[in-house]
């Protein structure tokens, strides 16, 4: 049977608009905005949602070293050894289906992020994994740093997962920082600290920024190349982030890697440095994660290292491999499958799969993250 040309090029057109149709979009340089009905949200909910992040902003100093200042300056010996920046006022994006459905504030404003850093860090170590650097994450770091840093009876049991799930109780001094000096106990002397007894390591669970950046410095001993260069060529570039997004370490994180003086990054901004970056570019990273590691057709980082970064650690329900997840409840009212970066100010990256839903907030008043969430899904409509 013929078709003629008329029917040939309808049918054409009918074939590749349902196919296109039936696409996961994915933002170009211009990332394209839907109003919120056509997505099924609620736009007066919405400009609640937006209402809410302005009035709650973060009571966090504006001059960032005054608030790390006070935040951690009980710590002995503590100071800020990495740059730091005055922030901005509260900002934020909320993408559905990939697409932008609100935004406030200056989302192109780069602004410290604190340890939101962390789950890109942990994405840099999905990558070697993926690329075989590592062979698992069960296997002891001392077989992949052989420089002494994991020496002893106590260090040399850690493994990847231990840094990765903050479990490791690394017993040492990096970067002239001691590991019992970050976010010591609110009793007891310096004595007392210093010589604790050692928990086993993937037993107990301590926010501890020495030791995330033990895991940046093993790291940068397997990839042999700085970070941010992994991190921009192997996530950031394919995804189109912007240019002006830097991660830093300290004045004095400097190593010798291959006869080249590297930066060995900070995981946070505990004490400086850390990664810098927009509103829009934390969006992009989230969504990424969103779309399971895959970016137009390309798979960035391996469907099992999401998978596997939202597993809940033994030593700690509800933190994964430095992605905080909801299996406690935190969020209240919230899917239990959400997951987030979080950072000090009030930095958030919330991924909710359910609902095909990216957040970005930044200086929310950090105890309000809950009922922020809340608002967001109550706009969804049925």
């Amino acid at each position: 049977m013929k078709i003629s040309t008329k029917a040939f090029i309808f049918f054409t057109f009918l074939f590749v608009f349902f196919t296109l149709s039936g696409q996961t979009y994915y933002p170009d340089k211009n990332w394209k905005t839907k109003k919120p009905s056509e997505v099924g949200m609620n736009a007066d909910k919405l400009k609640s949602v937006i209402d809410y992040a302005l009035k709650n902003e973060n009571s966090v100093d504006i001059d960032l070293r005054v608030a790390n200042t006070k935040a951690f300056g009980r710590e002995p010996n503590f100071r800020i050894l990495g740059p730091m920046k005055k922030r901005g006022k509260p900002a934020g994006l909320i993408l559905k289906n990939g697409y932008i459905i609100a935004k406030w504030g200056d989302v192109d404003r780069v602004d410290m992020t604190f340890s939101v850093a962390k789950s890109y860090l942990s994405t840099v170590a999905g990558l070697a994994v993926d690329a075989q650097l590592i062979n698992n994450v069960d296997e002891k770091v001392d077989k992949y740093v052989t420089d002494g840093t994991y020496q002893g009876p106590h260090n040399s049991k850690i493994t990847w997962r231990h840094l990765l799930t903050q479990s490791s109780d690394w017993s040492g001094s990096l970067f002239d920082i001691e590991d019992w000096a970050d976010r010591p106990p609110k009793k007891g002397t310096i004595d007392d600290w210093k010589n604790r007894k050692l928990n086993e390591p993937g037993t107990f669970f301590k926010y501890n920024d020495v030791r995330v950046n033990l895991l940046a410095y093993s790291l940068l001993q397997v990839w042999r190349k700085p970070l941010p260069v992994v991190l921009k060529e192997k996530i950031m570039d394919p995804i189109g982030a912007s240019t002006t997004w830097r991660w830093y370490g300290y004045k004095n994180s400097f190593v010798n890697v291959d006869g080249i003086m590297m930066q060995s990054v900070s995981g946070g901004g505990h004490f400086g440095g850390g990664i810098f970056i927009n509103t829009l570019d934390h969006a992009r990273f989230g969504l990424l994660f969103l779309r399971q590691g895959k970016w137009k057709g390309k798979q960035l980082i391996s469907k099992e290292w999401i998978q596997a970064a939202r597993v809940p650690s033994k030593a700690r329900k509800d933190y994964g491999f430095m992605w905080w997840l909801n299996s406690q409840e935190s969020m209240k009212g919230i899917s239990k499958n959400v997951y987030s970066a979080k950072g000090f100010g009030g930095n958030f990256i919330v991924i909710d799969e359910e609902n095909d839903l990216v957040v970005v907030t930044r200086w929310l008043n950090s105890r309000k993250l809950g009922e922020f969430m809340k608002l967001v899904t109550d706009a969804i409509e049925d």
